[in-house]
């Protein structure tokens, strides 16, 4: 009895943090997301687990918990970190881990979809990576697109002298505020649950979104202005954290890295059709899209650029990273 004392005391010195948890003969994996059922993010999530699922014939139970359900990004983040959790599906917040991994979301880095393809199935993605995973405790494992932002505003925006002063919302990332500077708008920081109360009441003119978002909560009924600025490629990924991954069989290590690939895949084949959807819903909606002009383009390249700074400042590499994406145009 005492023996049996001692052991089970053992036991709980030990934790329960990074282990994984069984349900019968099954070995739990949780995953966690910010975004709602049918955003690439959460679509990502779905297609992993069940390829995960169909190639261990059901050795993983692989659970999806999406729209915020295990808490907030920085909360679950941490919850991956310290393997309470076993993965988790992010953007930039863990640029506050790793400064380089803001840079997957550097604004004007990639002229299209396919460019960003490339550079996240290359060298850039690998650069952005280095050092990150003995600094965070998680691997990377993917790369997937939730689509490039878009501005959308009360009124039209027909060249560069509309963009000045217009009060945007923007994710409260020093990236996004510095970017909105730089074209001499007014970054309102606000969760954009928040955005539609705040176009009502006028707090903010507009904002910028993927156009996942702007359909969700139908922002073009509220701002119907949507210029195709393209500004900024919203990219997720999935991570793992490091105990539970290195621990895995190799076998099973290969079939969690290639069902990472492939739902990524699937992923970046559904963005361009996504797009066109959306595009089509917001002009049924009574919203327009319009074009940006060339000398509009050309500011926000010249923002975007003067936004790359930042890294200068934070990330040894960064002049490597940028460099490497020319070469996937």
């Amino acid at each position: 009895m005492k023996r049996r004392v001692l052991l089970l005391s053992a036991l709980a010195m030990l934790g329960t943090a990074t282990l994984p948890t069984y349900a019968a003969d099954k070995i739990v994996v949780k995953i966690a997301g910010m975004k709602p059922d049918g955003e690439p993010e959460t679509v990502g999530m779905k297609l992993f687990a069940k390829y995960v699922m169909e190639a261990t014939k059901g050795k993983y139970d692989v659970q999806v918990f999406p729209n915020s359900q295990l808490g907030k990004e920085d909360a679950y983040i941490a919850q991956t970190r310290k393997g309470i959790i076993q993965m988790c599906a992010t953007g930039t917040q863990t640029g506050s881990i790793w400064p380089a991994m803001a840079m997957l979301e550097a604004p004007m880095l990639y002229d299209n979809l396919e460019h960003a393809h490339r550079a996240m199935n290359g060298e850039t993605f690998k650069l952005i990576n280095q050092g990150f995973s003995e600094k965070s405790g998680l691997t990377t494992l993917n790369a997937f697109p939730l689509g490039f932002r878009h501005f959308y505003t009360k009124k039209p925006i027909k060249n560069v002298s509309d963009l000045k002063g217009l009060r945007m919302r923007v994710p409260n990332i020093p990236l996004y505020i510095e970017f909105a500077k730089n074209l001499g708008q007014s970054g309102q920081p606000m969760p954009f649950a928040e955005v539609p109360s705040a176009l009502d009441q006028g707090t903010i003119d507009g904002g910028d979104s993927p156009f996942s978002d702007i359909v969700a909560l139908k922002m073009y009924e509220i701002a119907p202005n949507i210029t195709l600025s393209g500004h900024l490629l919203v990219i997720h990924s999935l991570y793992i954290n490091n105990d539970f991954y290195n621990k895995l069989p190799p076998e099973d290590k290969k079939i969690f890295e290639d069902a990472a690939k492939r739902s990524a895949e699937d992923v970046w084949k559904m963005a361009a059709e996504s797009e066109k959807k959306a595009i089509e819903e917001i002009k049924k909606g009574g919203g327009t899209i319009a074009e940006p002009s060339p000398e509009m383009k050309a500011a926000l390249v010249k923002a975007g650029q003067d936004t790359w700074q930042l890294f200068y400042k934070t990330v040894p590499n960064a002049k490597e990273i940028l460099e490497s994406v020319k070469q996937y145009k």
